[in-house]
């Protein structure tokens, strides 16, 4: 082979070796895992009481239980969110006639319309956002499953509607309760995965 064809094969082994060099996906390190956290909790940063369709019905029978509606619905109503009313509904048990029954019927109010956020995957009425405080560290997933996938650890700031300092309100959904209290100090762990645009939310 003269000098110009070696030139030449060199040329193309060059040009492929620089074809092989797509965009660096980005590493894990402080600032990037900061831009993911900040984007995924502006987003998804809602806390939320699991509540996405309304009115809500409590039966009658339900009235006074400890069943999880029966319990908190009357507390939303008192803090001023929803109102009640009775209402009749069909209910339809499986392989029997539907029978009529009684309900306490509870709807947003004014009020509570402000804190039921319309978004994907489902609406959801939500009781504080929460922010990025710092970072307190991140590691790989401990199954090692996923190699280009990372666990941050977390501290976070919250806006808590005025509503969940109530006594009542605290008394029946005490995981958000804990949730506003664990501001600055509560570590919250998020799972990313890299991917080319940076580093995503993730299921490990």
């Amino acid at each position: 082979m003269n000098k110009k064809k070696i030139s030449l094969a060199l040329g193309v082994v060059t040009l492929a070796a620089l074809a092989g060099c797509g965009p660096q996906k980005p590493e894990a390190n402080l600032q990037n895992l900061t831009v993911a956290m900040n984007d995924y909790l502006a987003k998804r940063g809602d806390l939320c009481l699991g509540k996405t369709q309304w009115p809500i019905d409590v039966p009658q029978r339900e009235v006074g239980t400890r069943a999880r509606n029966a319990v908190q619905m009357p507390v939303l109503e008192h803090v001023g969110l929803v109102s009640a009313s009775t209402a009749k509904v069909q209910d339809a048990k499986e392989g029997e006639q539907p029978t009529e029954i009684t309900v306490m019927r509870y709807a947003l109010t004014d009020e509570g319309k402000k804190y039921f956020h319309t978004r994907e995957p489902q609406n959801d009425f939500c009781a504080a956002h929460l922010t990025l405080d710092k970072i307190v560290g991140w590691e790989a997933p401990k199954d090692g499953k996923d190699a280009s996938a990372v666990v941050v650890t977390y501290t976070y700031k919250i806006d808590a509607a005025p509503w969940t300092s109530d006594t009542d309100v605290q008394k029946v959904f005490p995981m958000v309760d804990r949730v506003v209290r664990g501001a600055g100090t509560m570590q919250l762990k998020q799972n990313f995965k890299r991917a080319e645009s940076g580093w995503v939310p993730a299921e490990i």
